[in-house]
């Protein structure tokens, strides 16, 4: 099988889809790995590492997607690279399934089959090919740091001859994988973190990493089946902001998270809570790429609303590169790996695994994914 990789056309992409250690691990499998001259120039890995890895190195990039057996990734490829696959060939990337689906219809005409890393099942199993965990906990820590850079204050507290300094105070709100590890950051740099999330079940895991959780009555919230929060009602939704206002009314940080996957983000943190933050402090909002959570936020953008900055990080791990891509590109290889045949040196997508099921989304010229379908008509 022929894997191909290319230098993403996103010129604010800096990942990319398999990294030199991981195009090595894949030619001892006996895959054969051709790459896009400056693919990984954006996250620090050569053409000449790629080729000592064992990779072969091209600067046409027609001929090398016309080749591909498999077409890997980081985000969907352009409709010209698309329309360039051979029937039979597949593509693996974040390719935003509920996105401009009808961009994709050519896929299922052509009978090439993709593999969307968004839809990969939150199970057990799956863990580390779950690409939406491992680039939102670099988000996370993304977050925390771009707020102490943006400070005009330090973070932890400070016992000095000239007086003691108070930690600065830090509002998490969303506990997924972002808020935790914001969480999880924010202590290491010796803030006070306070928390918050709409499912009651994650407050010991936000306890157990020092921040204190704050606890409003909203009635039945819960989790999907995936585990990510459910969408809450009107009602819920002012009796969360009312408590918000209060919190980030002391905070010298808040780092906002929520989101829905498939949805657009809920605006939690308004205008009139923005305006009654203390001047100098600082919002970051890692849910702008999908509407944000933050009123008046903007799309890698820094607003200044009376004195408080409002931070919008479209995607925080394309600021950290190096380990995003590597990150990214062990969970394509585990899931290559998992499918891999040693004896037909292909993968085998006719199977019934779970996995499968959940992120193979268009396959032998059908649309699996009852969704996107729906999204197509």
């Amino acid at each position: 099988m022929k894997i191909i990789v290319l230098r993403d056309a996103d010129p604010a992409e800096t990942r990319v889809a398999l990294t030199p250690e991981s195009v090595k691990k894949l030619i001892g499998k006996n895959a054969v790995i051709a790459v896009e001259s400056g693919a990984g120039d954006r996250s620090n890995a050569r053409d000449s590492d790629y080729e000592a890895a064992g990779a072969t190195v091209s600067a046409d990039r027609a001929a090398l997607v016309e080749s591909a057996d498999l077409l890997a990734a980081v985000n969907r490829p352009p409709d010209e690279d698309l329309a360039r696959l051979k029937p039979g060939a597949m593509v693996i990337g974040l390719l935003r399934p509920f996105d401009e689906p009808g961009r994709l219809q050519p896929l299922v005409e052509r009978g090439v089959s993709a593999i969307s890393m968004e839809l990969i099942p939150r199970s057990t199993l799956a863990q580390k090919m779950d690409a939406l965990s491992s680039q939102a906990n670099l988000a996370g820590y993304v977050a925390v740091i771009t707020a102490a850079a943006r400070q005009m204050r330090v973070l932890p507290m400070m016992t000095t001859p000239a007086g003691t300094i108070s930690p600065a105070r830090i509002f998490v709100i969303g506990a997924g994988v972002a808020g935790l590890q914001a969480i999880a950051t924010s202590k290491r740099l010796g803030a006070r973190v306070d928390a918050f999330d709409v499912r009651p079940e994650v407050e010991e895991q936000i306890k157990s990493l020092g921040a204190k959780f704050l606890k409003v009555d909203l009635g039945e919230t819960g989790s999907t089946a995936q585990g990510y929060a459910k969408q809450l009602t009107e009602e819920q939704l002012q009796k969360q902001r009312e408590a918000m206002a209060r919190q980030c009314a002391q905070s010298d940080v808040v780092i906002t998270t929520a989101q829905i996957f498939g949805r657009k983000a809920p605006v939690i943190i308004t205008a009139g809570m923005v305006r009654g933050m203390k001047p100098g402090s600082i919002v970051i909002d890692l849910a702008v790429e999908s509407g944000g959570n933050v009123e008046g936020s903007k799309m890698d953008e820094e607003v200044v609303v009376d004195g408080v900055r409002i931070i919008g990080i479209g995607n925080g791990a394309r600021l950290v590169p190096v380990h995003a891509s590597q990150m990214y590109s062990s969970n394509i290889v585990n899931f290559i790996e998992h499918f891999w045949n040693k004896d037909t040196k292909r993968l085998n997508l006719d199977s019934d695994d779970d996995i499968l099921k959940g992120s193979l989304f268009i396959h032998n010229r059908d649309v699996r994914n009852e969704t996107v379908r729906n999204l197509m008509r």
